[in-house]
């Protein structure tokens, strides 16, 4: 139980709804590239393009394949071919949007945002609210990783209006509480992340909602609730353990620990610090037992 969220997921779910008749070569790549299996959806992709040359779909998935290995070059090759076999505002939609992940994903960030902004562009055209939001949520995850926070929130405010569900709603919260936390606005960041909270209790996977309850621990701390801070951090300590997702469980136990240290109480703190490194040692988690350094090193003196 670790949280996965991506523009390709979003991507994913909206494009196997909207397609109508996709090759059975064409989808099989798909499902192997999203297995992360990319040698398959490399074979899979060239077979389906020996068999007809101008399968639209079998070029997007060998273009986001290219792109997942770090093979820009070749990604945008793979892409601009299904450009030119893109004769409606939905099919240009998906390819300017592929190929923003593309750019992204090489950190070529001004050319991602201009892909971006064109597949939002195609998707009004299109009437698509789905690939609207999702547009909005690829410029907002661009700005965000360059850090231009304001912008980045004026992007992910306007998801949130195209947003569909309580899922969708729970993910957008959630972007805005993290900026907000970021731009030291720590009660609209808990305003959000309350708002997230919620939704994902209601319609989240496992994943979310423990997420969600380790941010909105973090974000009463930032405000001093460290009461309330506790009783969320503790209750979702429980539900990891009893879940089997023991990278929220040692995550909510150092979280716990800043608050506890924050509280004056240092001698909780490295207990919980101990155990959150237990945890990493028994799962041999090495990335975990490194975010674990990284978040309490300067924690206990």
């Amino acid at each position: 139980m670790k949280l996965q969220l991506t523009l390709t997921t979003f991507f994913t779910a909206l494009y196997f709804n909207n397609v109508y008749a996709v090759s059975d070569d064409a989808y099989a790549c798909n499902k192997a590239y999203e297995r992360g299996d990319y040698s398959a959806a490399t074979t899979l992709a060239t077979k389906a393009l020996n068999t007809d040359s101008h399968d639209r779909d079998a070029l997007i998935c060998q273009g986001r394949t290219y792109s997942a290995q770090g093979d820009l070059k070749s990604a945008l090759t793979a892409f601009n071919s299904a450009g030119d076999l893109s004769s409606n505002a939905f099919d240009k939609t998906i390819v300017a949007l592929v190929t923003g992940h593309a750019y992204k994903n090489a950190d070529q960030y001004e050319q991602a945002i201009a892909s971006y902004q064109e597949s939002l562009k195609q998707a009004g055209l299109a009437k698509s609210k789905g690939f609207q939001r999702v547009s909005h949520v690829g410029i907002g995850n661009v700005l965000f990783k360059t850090k231009q926070y304001p912008l980045a929130l004026e992007s992910y405010l306007a998801a949130t209006e195209l947003d569909a569900n309580d899922n969708e709603r729970g993910e957008s919260y959630e972007h805005i509480a993290e900026i907000y936390h970021l731009m030291n606005q720590h009660d609209q960041a808990l305003e959000y992340q309350i708002k997230a909270y919620f939704m994902h209790q209601k319609s989240g996977t496992p994943d979310q909602f423990a997420h969600s309850s380790i941010e909105l621990g973090r974000y009463y701390a930032a405000t001093k609730n460290y009461s309330s801070a506790e009783n969320t951090l503790n209750k979702i300590i429980k539900y990891a353990n009893e879940q089997g997702g023991p990278y929220y469980e040692a995550q909510g136990c150092y979280v716990l620990a800043q608050v506890k240290a924050a509280a004056g109480d240092m001698d909780s703190a490295k207990t919980l610090i101990d155990k959150a490194r237990l945890i990493a040692k028994n799962t041999n988690d090495k990335a975990l037992d490194a975010e674990i350094t990284k978040e309490t090193e300067n924690l206990i003196k």
